[in-house]
């Protein structure tokens, strides 16, 4: 019995041993299985997501996505279709020519370069960033590779991102550039097949594609084939070969008649695509006659260099001819005042007397200043003054001219009243105070040196800044802006106008303003870094950078607010005075009056609002529609005047619309708007 026992209770604890086991085993099992899962989760995870690579992994030159910006980017005639070449292989890699070219299209275009910066994906180590894109020789392969990009396309369900706009506007840039550096490089054979080089965008938004084509592309792409033509008649291999160096000038001289004056493609003749055919032609034949492409390197840097000589030259030209243009008078404008005086001097001399002068010295108007030879201009400023003003009866204009010009603007407001405006001319000869006694800047302007400075053959040192020879420096119509206080002595407060001006709105706004102590109240023209002292004024001399900041904002003159009475107590002439003769051998500033007006009225100009002056309509055709709009003053600054053939179109209706041309005096001489 014991013994059984014993086996019994053996028996008993194997079996409670082995349900233990079996328990412990069926707990085991589950984290086994968890731990399996969750290792295949972790390794299949990357792959369910990315399904739509496994192609590509399987089959990298077949299927392999590009990036964005080259599925979103140039299409052909067959839009849902994007034309590629496989990649080469790694050992043969070269730099990318971030091109794409087609060969279904019909015209010249050129697809949108590849963005940089962008890894294509499913890269293998050591393989290139890029891809180089060609033109496609197979015509099965290709076609197959381009259904599985576009078929990639649709399953990714445009995965690929659109092309920003910032892209797009930027290819523009990018595909010029793109085209001069791979000239050499990607020849094409067939004009048909790699135009849209230059000038064709694509930008995709909401799965839709929009093209942009610029009207020009077609005679860019000419013109480069004929660059590379020059190039090619220079190099001695070819100028070896007579018959076809011959054959290669006669292509030359078809094309370029062909081109002509073509600004657009349509202006292009219809022979044009037979006769750039048989150009590329002779150039492929060029190209298996000289390999060396030091040689045509070198070639393309000397004619590079030719060419910055030959821009350098046109860029002086131009400059010299805008500065004579600007200094010369028009013919209409030289028949006016001969027209305008023999009418006046054939007047009573009761019938010669202007209106209200009575009005000339009562400081409770409106007086503005307007120093000015020119006619025309002065009537445009007084009109456009007096037909946006609120009260035209309040509104006094002081006008001073030259001895020339004295009767016949005089004989301009007689025949031409501005409403119930008030007009004073007087005739700067008659200032018998202002002498070169008096005036240091009337001393110099008649000075040996200023003469040779303008007029002299045999300058050591000529400048070659033309501007500071314009005839209205030698003016001291231009000058008399300093001394208000002298011309005008019984009145407070003026408002100096410059003849190259137009008013939009009323001024009366500007006899308001408390200007805090200071002279002369103007628009600062800082807002760009070279409208600041240092511009102006010679820092390397010792007296200016002792005593000014070059970093200080500048300001303009042309439509200015004068304080006379302030002016006076600070004795703002004398100030002038002093720094003109400092100045007379020119070394702290050249010729003209802004730099001694910014040195005069230093600390003591009350910056107005920009919306009362807007500045540059005489130079810059970028200035800001609103701003003109906005502005109650337009100033016509610069060498490109309106009442000038070289005025800038668009900015001139501003100033033609307060003459009228239908006036018997301006159809005798011919002037038109």
């Amino acid at each position: 019995m014991p013994m059984e026992e014993c086996l019994q209770k053996g028996e008993a604890k194997t079996q409670t041993k082995h349900i233990e086991e079996n328990q412990n085993s069926k707990m085991v099992r589950p984290r086994r299985r968890s731990v399996l899962l969750l290792l295949a989760l972790t390794m299949l995870s990357p792959l369910a997501l990315y399904t739509s690579r496994l192609p590509a992994a399987l089959n990298p030159i077949q299927t392999r996505d590009f990036p964005g910006e080259i599925m979103n980017q140039g299409r052909g005639v067959k839009t849902d279709k994007l034309n590629a070449l496989p990649l080469e292989t790694v050992s043969s890699l070269k730099e990318p020519v971030s091109v794409v070219f087609s060969e279904e299209l019909g015209g010249l275009s050129k697809e949108s370069t590849e963005s940089e910066g962008q890894e294509l994906p499913s890269r293998k180590a050591g393989e290139h960033k890029s891809r180089v894109l060609s033109e496609v020789t197979a015509a099965a392969d290709g076609m197959e590779v381009i259904g599985q990009v576009t078929r990639r396309e649709a399953q990714d369900g445009g995965l690929a991102s659109a092309v920003s706009e910032k892209q797009v506007k930027t290819t523009g840039s990018q595909q010029q550039s793109s085209s001069e550096e791979s000239l050499l490089e990607t020849m094409p054979k067939h004009t048909s097949a790699k135009v849209v080089a230059e000038n064709s965008l694509t930008a995709r938004t909401d799965g839709k594609t929009k093209s942009f084509v610029l009207p020009d592309m077609r005679i860019r792409n000419i013109k480069d084939q004929l660059i590379k033509a020059k190039v090619y008649v220079g190099l001695g291999s070819i100028r070896a070969n007579s018959q076809y160096l011959k054959d290669l000038r006669q292509r030359i001289r078809e094309v370029q008649k062909v081109l002509g004056d073509a600004s657009k493609d349509t202006d292009l003749p219809k022979n044009a695509n037979e006769k750039v055919k048989a150009l590329e032609q002779m150039l492929i034949k060029g190209r298996q006659m000289q390999d060396d492409c030091s040689i045509v390197v070198k070639k393309l840097r000397a004619m590079l260099h030719s060419a910055e000589e030959q821009l350098h030259a046109h860029k002086k030209q131009a400059v010299f001819l805008t500065q004579l243009a600007a200094k010369t008078l028009p013919k209409g404008l030289h028949c006016l005042p001969l027209r305008l005086a023999n009418e006046y001097f054939s007047l009573d001399p009761d019938r010669q007397q202007l209106p209200n002068q009575h009005k000339l010295t009562n400081p409770k108007l409106y007086h503005y200043a307007l120093f000015s030879d020119n006619i025309l201009a002065t009537a445009v400023v007084v009109n456009s003054t007096v037909l946006n003003a609120k009260h035209p009866s309040d509104h006094v204009f002081h006008i001073v001219t030259d001895r020339l010009n004295y009767a016949p603007m005089r004989m301009w407001f007689l025949s031409n009243p501005p409403g119930k405006a008030t007009i004073e001319v007087q005739n700067i000869g008659e200032f018998t105070w202002l002498n070169d006694s008096y005036s240091p800047v009337l001393k110099q302007l008649g000075s040996q040196s200023m003469i040779d400075y303008y007029f002299g053959t045999n300058r050591a040192n000529p400048d070659s800044n033309l501007k500071y020879r314009n005839p209205k420096y030698l003016s001291i119509l231009n000058h008399l802006r300093f001394y208000l206080p002298e011309i005008y002595p019984k009145l407070d407060k003026m408002v100096f106008l410059d003849d190259d001006i137009v008013v939009k709105k009323d001024l009366t706004g500007l006899w308001s303003i408390n200007m805090k102590g200071k002279v002369n109240g103007a628009v600062e023209t800082c807002g760009e870094s070279f409208h600041r002292f240092d511009r102006y004024l010679n820092f390397s001399n010792p007296v200016i950078a002792k005593n000014f900041d070059p970093h200080a904002c500048g300001w303009a003159f042309g439509m200015n607010v004068f304080d006379l009475a302030e002016w006076k107590r600070q004795n703002i002439t004398q100030i002038y005075h002093s720094w003109q003769k400092l100045n007379q051998d020119r070394s702290l500033w050249k010729l003209g009056t802004l730099p001694p007006g910014l040195i005069t009225f230093w600390n003591k100009t009350f910056p107005l609002s920009r919306s009362w002056h807007v500045l540059g309509l005489g130079y810059n055709p970028h200035v800001n529609s609103r701003d003109i709009e906005r502005a109650a003053v337009i100033h016509y600054n610069g060498n490109m005047k309106p009442w000038l053939e070289i005025g800038l179109p668009k900015f001139r209706s501003y100033w033609s619309k307060y003459l009228d041309y239908d006036q018997p005096f301006l159809r005798e001489c011919n002037i038109n708007p």
